[in-house]
């Protein structure tokens, strides 16, 4: 019993052991405390002021997990299954699936172990830069004079900016383990909100510049994870393509196919080459794709550029944002002028007496990544009446509630009223103003998920009408719902890039071709089956002669 005691003792000294050392090696543990506290506001986690390091070490411990080991936990079901289903993970029937269920599959196939994590945070300038676009990148050499050869490639850009990021944080003053905005300095508001509206985040909304920074910050290691994810598989999908590339069907391949080959991936064709050599270096091309070479390497067949997880995104990101902005077009083309023109106020944009409506939606076009920069009277017309009720009710304005109360008040009568309490509220300041302001956040975070399902029929045709769209005939109470909610998507937040569609580019442009490549191996199969059926039928009908001529002698 004494031995088994003492083992015990041991084990829980053991275990106390290694939780403290893990404790000691955690990422944060030698942060500044400026970084402890940019980590705590990034993730809305509120802090005493003054603290002393310790309480906010804690502080970031105690929420550590919940936001970069296991972010998952705070989504909602809908969001879990959206990542399941990316993930290629089979759902089950809805009914059978439970929230806890969901979470415990999303663990299992999470991007990251909680080790990967920890020393993700480490090390940050290894990754944060990677979802960066060539332009930024470029931008931040440029105005931190950071010379980079001629010409200016991505590997190039990336290696002289890490090079340099404890440089440039030394030189402002900072930290550099959890970055502030000094990173960012380079990048305009609308870099910052598309960068968010590409990698499928929302902006918040009303946003500062520093709000957006710190939503960019917060999400750039799972955008990186993400693209990460998805350029691997790409690259494993070329090399599935490649493993059937046999030499035979190389060999059947003429020379218009090879030349095509070579110039859809990229593999350079000295003038005057034969046939032969052709052939020749689409197998050096395979072998370099299936790692086959002395140096094992597939990364170099793909070109120095897509050596790194962030060129895909570079290259994805024109076309995925494209996509979008044709998207944003097409939606705001049935615009009416008074959204037209609610759109830009709710932005701070200036509009110019006598716009036509083209000028109007010139000017969207321009603003398209541009955050809402504050409450105005387009906050409340996506608010359910429950809420605008509950508004006037909080906010003691004696006038708005008097409208309120009024029998068969209509919506933009106490919208009105809401707005016209809110600015009462703006221009006493105070508790007053920063009541209003939290009431206002956390209505708009409750009604995000239940946007327009306690709306009434005529009251979705009311609003779509506001825009100019008008309600499809037949149209069922949930298509009512949804078409509100995708005016009301644009509206609010501008052109926007499911990150499902970047993925979708990532996989396109990483391949170099793949699509082709694809085809032309149907094809050449195709080729090589009927060059086959050719050779037994020419063999069939040679026998059948030799049989006939036998038969005759």
């Amino acid at each position: 019993m004494r031995i088994a005691k003492t083992f015990l003792s041991l084990a829980l000294v053991a275990n106390a052991a290694v939780a403290s050392s893990w404790f000691s090696n955690a990422a944060y543990n030698k942060w500044h405390e400026t970084e402890l506290e940019r980590w705590l506001s990034d993730h809305d986690v509120p802090y005493p002021t003054p603290a002393d390091r310790k309480d906010l070490e804690k502080l970031v411990q105690k929420n550590w997990d919940a936001n970069v080991v296991e972010p998952y936990r705070e989504w909602d079901t809908q969001k879990l299954t959206g990542y399941l289903k990316q993930k290629g993970v089979e759902s089950k029937e809805s009914a059978e699936e439970t929230r806890e269920s969901l979470l415990a599959r999303v663990k299992g196939s999470w991007y990251e172990s909680e080790d990967k994590a920890q020393n993700a945070w480490i090390n940050v300038k290894d990754w944060i830069l990677d979802t960066w676009t060539d332009s930024q990148l470029k931008s931040f050499c440029d105005r931190h004079g950071i010379p980079v050869p001629q010409p200016r490639k991505r590997d190039t850009l990336l290696q002289k900016v890490r090079e340099n990021y404890e440089t440039v944080a030394q030189k402002a003053g900072e930290a550099a383990s959890y970055p502030g905005n000094w990173l960012y300095e380079s990048w305009s508001e609308s870099d910052l909100k598309e960068w968010l509206d590409t990698h499928g985040f929302p902006a918040p909304q009303p946003t500062t510049r520093d709000k957006l920074i710190a939503s960019v910050r917060r999400n750039s290691r799972l955008a990186y994870l993400r693209m990460q994810e998805q350029t691997e598989s790409s690259k494993k999908a070329a090399q599935d393509a490649y493993a059937v590339l046999t030499d035979k069907l190389i060999d059947s391949w003429g020379e218009s196919q090879l030349k095509e080959f070579c110039d859809k991936n990229g593999i350079t064709v000295p003038q005057g080459t034969k046939l032969n050599q052709l052939r020749a270096l689409v197998r050096k091309h395979r072998a370099e794709i299936m790692g086959d070479t002395v140096s094992g390497t597939a990364a170099s067949a793909f070109g120095a550029a897509t050596s790194n997880v962030g060129s895909a995104a570079a290259k994805a990101t024109d076309t995925a944002s494209q996509a979008a902005r044709d998207a944003f077009d097409k939606a705001i083309n049935t615009w009416s002028d008074t959204r037209l023109k609610g759109y830009l106020d709710a932005r701070g944009v200036p509009v110019p007496q006598g716009s036509k409506t083209n000028e109007l939606r010139a000017l969207v076009r321009k603003h398209s990544h541009k955050a809402a920069s504050g409450w105005t009277a387009w906050t409340w017309d996506d608010l359910s009446l429950d809420n605008i009720r509950s508004y006037i009710a909080s906010s003691g304005n004696a006038a708005a509630k008097k409208v309120s109360a009024k029998t068969g008040a209509t919506r933009d009568e106490l919208a009105e009223a809401a707005q016209s309490a809110y600015a009462s509220a703006s221009s006493a300041g105070g508790g007053s103003f920063a009541s209003a302001t939290s009431y206002l956040s956390k209505a708009t975070d409750s009604a995000k998920a239940s946007a327009f399902e306690t709306w009434s029929e005529s009251e979705l045709k009311a609003y779509l009408d506001s825009y100019g769209v008008p309600a499809p005939q037949g149209s069922t109470l949930n298509e009512l719902r949804a078409l509100a909610r995708r005016q009301h998507t644009y509206f609010k937040y501008g052109t926007t890039t499911p990150a499902e569609t970047l993925y979708a580019k990532v996989r396109e442009n990483v391949l170099g071709g793949w699509d082709w490549v694809a085809s032309q191996l149907r094809i050449g199969s195709d080729a090589a089956r009927k060059k086959a059926e050719e050779v037994q039928a020419q063999a069939a009908r040679k026998v059948k002669g030799e049989k006939k001529v036998h038969k005759e002698l």
